[in-house]
């Protein structure tokens, strides 16, 4: 796990001894990503740089240093992440033409694999969590790709002529002509979920790379060319038209048998591991897998004490009964609220998940004692485990008959628009298609509730595309793969571990388990009024059923608490009126009603945090340019 950063200058709009210095300037930016080793790598001819910051996890010596180059000298890359079956296609490769190895890393094999079979053959075989950069000497082409799931990231743009990427945006923020003119419609989905959805960022002059996108830049310095090398929503109709035929205890058997090797893949390191543990079903089931391959296992857990938030006794059972080396620290308001203003920096752009907080102090606590921790991340979902898939699915089925629902929306927009709940209770029973009422499941704020910088209720949807499921609910799971996930999910636990120098391994997000979670029937994830069905009869067959059976909590902290007392005075700084109205992004009335309401008792935590992330960070100067490095500029 590292960070990287690079120019394509094929215009040669820099001065070529420019190259080198700005691609280190822009690698050093991302030390935390990378604090044990940083190296660049440029061909000034080309207009060309790489610059890396290395997490050293499998060989450690100096073989492993990246950038790296193929064996042939055709090709040079800069990865961050892991591909987890290195030493299975390097076997497959001795076993064809025997290379001379450097080393023993899993970055030396895939580029390996891309020199001897194409890039479309390594990304197909390769499983693992990465963003790359990759040089083609022979084409004269920049390379960029990101990991089927996108659990590493990537993002890029033009600036003046040159095109720039990077694991994070603090590395784009110091280049000279950085333009950090706010993508409205970023801000406005931001505003709307929490988070900035890919292929968006918050700046109109940078986006993200998709998760399973594969992206061209020509010589010519000409239009990039996109592709995907695998597409969830194609993979998830296909999964869902060849449906897993077998009984309940085949599809047990078989997701018993993927989760144990993916939690044995993603143990292969030379470094100490560990894992997250929470006590509730994802974690314990990925915790439970680790024992079982290889014995005694490090796991590490926080809690709130004295709030109804605090998980730590459940995690401490698991991990008693698994027989863990158990790390538990009782996390104490202090130690959040100084979490809270570090969140525009570790987060680089307006983030708002509220578990953010706890990720990152866990993130911490479990960096003093190991590099790598596995978690038990994509469970919810891949198997049904939020009750808003079974909510809104219910809602579809019984409120407009199929026969009624192409004359709902015409019903729907000849009544002038609701505020507030029953508003939008009149809005879904006027949905023509399952994901609009899901949309609403799924959105802080609403057109009612008039905040401004709003977004299309759908406009989320329409940036991946809706896959075709005959099943509302595994739809809602899709959609959720290929937004939330990766862009809500994985980006918090990548920008919270790697803030700290931690790798983060999610074994329940191996393609292999998504690709066979997507075929299951419904019965899998929803039985007998409960979620996680198939899961859950994995994980009993290792850890009693009263060790992990309770309501779903999440992991959150009392932020709503907090707002109303200790962070107050920080919260009411950011929303001020005047300071809303000023910044022009968010209706200020409308925001300070919701404050009143949340001050007298009604809960507005989520949609007041993203107000409160979006402020803090342009409050940071996080919409400003970054000087360089003296000599730079």
């Amino acid at each position: 796990m590292c960070g990287l950063a690079g120019l394509f200058d094929p215009g040669r709009v820099l001065a070529p001894a420019r190259l080198a210095p700005l691609a280190r300037a822009m690698a050093d930016t991302l030390v935390h990503r990378g604090p044990d080793d940083g190296a660049v790598w440029a061909e000034p001819d080309e207009g060309v740089a790489f610059g890396f910051r290395r997490l050293a996890i499998v060989d450690l010596s100096l073989e492993g240093r990246q950038p790296m180059h193929s064996h042939c000298g055709r090709f040079a890359v800069a990865m961050n992440g892991e591909i987890y079956n290195y030493r299975a296609l390097r076997a497959e490769l001795d076993a064809e033409c025997a290379p001379r190895w450097r080393g023993h890393s899993d970055t030396e094999v895939l580029l390996e694999w891309i020199a001897r079979k194409g890039l479309d053959a390594a990304l197909t075989a390769a499983n693992g969590m990465f963003a790359l950069a990759l040089w083609d000497r022979a084409r004269r082409e920049l390379v960029l790709a990101r990991d089927r799931l996108g659990k590493k990231p990537m993002y890029y743009g033009r600036i003046g002529g040159v095109f720039a990427f990077a694991s994070e945006l603090k590395a784009l923020r110091i280049l000279p002509g950085f333009d950090g003119t706010l993508d409205k419609e970023g801000v406005g989905l931001f505003l709307r979920h929490g988070y900035v959805p890919s292929p968006l960022s918050i700046f109109r002059a940078f986006r993200k790379i998709v998760p399973g996108e594969v992206v061209r830049v020509p010589a010519d310095g000409g239009e990039v060319r996109r592709s995907l090398f695998w597409d969830a929503r194609a993979v998830a109709e296909r999964a869902c038209a060849e449906p897993f035929a077998g009984s309940d205890d085949e599809m047990a058997e078989r997701l018993s048998a993927l989760i144990d090797d993916s939690a044995a893949l993603r143990m292969v390191a030379d470094v100490p591991v560990g894992a997250f543990l929470s006590g509730g079903i994802d974690s314990s089931t990925v915790a439970a897998a680790m024992v079982a391959g290889s014995g005694r296992v490090r796991t590490f857990s926080i809690g709130f004490r004295g709030t109804r938030y605090d998980e730590s006794a459940h995690a401490g059972a698991v991990a008693r009964h698994l027989g863990t080396e158990h790390t538990e620290m009782q996390v104490d308001e202090r130690a959040c609220l100084d979490v809270v203003r570090e969140l525009p920096k570790v987060y680089d752009e307006p983030f708002a998940d509220a578990s953010q907080v706890p990720t990152l102090v866990l993130s911490k606590l479990t960096r003093q004692h190991v590099t790598v921790a596995l978690s038990g991340d994509g469970g919810d979902e891949l198997f049904g485990g939020y009750p808003r898939y079974r909510r809104a699915a219910a809602e579809w089925a019984g409120i407009w008959p199929a026969g009624l629902r192409p004359l709902a929306r015409g019903a729907a927009s000849a009544i002038a628009p609701f505020d507030g709940k029953a508003g939008r209770a009149f809005a879904r029973r006027g949905a023509t298609v399952p994901e609009e009422i899901y949309a609403d499941h799924v959105s802080l704020w609403h057109e009612g509730d008039r905040i401004g910088a709003s977004s299309d209720p759908l406009a989320l949807f329409a940036l991946r595309g809706v896959p075709a499921l005959a099943s509302p609910a595994r739809r809602f799971m899709a959609l959720d793969a290929l937004t939330y996930l990766p862009d809500d999910l994985l980006a918090k636990v990548d920008r919270a571990s790697m803030a700290h120098g931690l790798e983060v391994r999610c074994p329940l997000l191996d393609y292999r388990i998504v690709e066979f979670a997507w075929s299951l029937p419904d019965r899998a994830s929803f039985s007998n009024g409960g979620a996680k069905h198939l899961l859950r009869r994995v994980l009993h067959r290792r850890v009693p059923l009263e060790l992990v059976e309770r309501p779903k909590m999440g992991f959150e902290p009392p932020v709503g608490d907090w707002l109303r007392g200790p962070l107050r005075e920080w919260a009411e700084g950011l929303l001020n009126e005047a300071n809303l109205a000023r910044a022009g992004w968010v209706a200020p009335r409308a925001v300070g009603a919701r404050w009143r309401r949340h001050l007298a008792g009604r809960n507005a935590t989520y949609p007041l945090w993203t107000v409160l992330m979006l402020h803090s960070w342009l409050e940071s100067g996080g919409d400003k340019a970054r000087a360089l490095p003296a000599g730079l500029a």
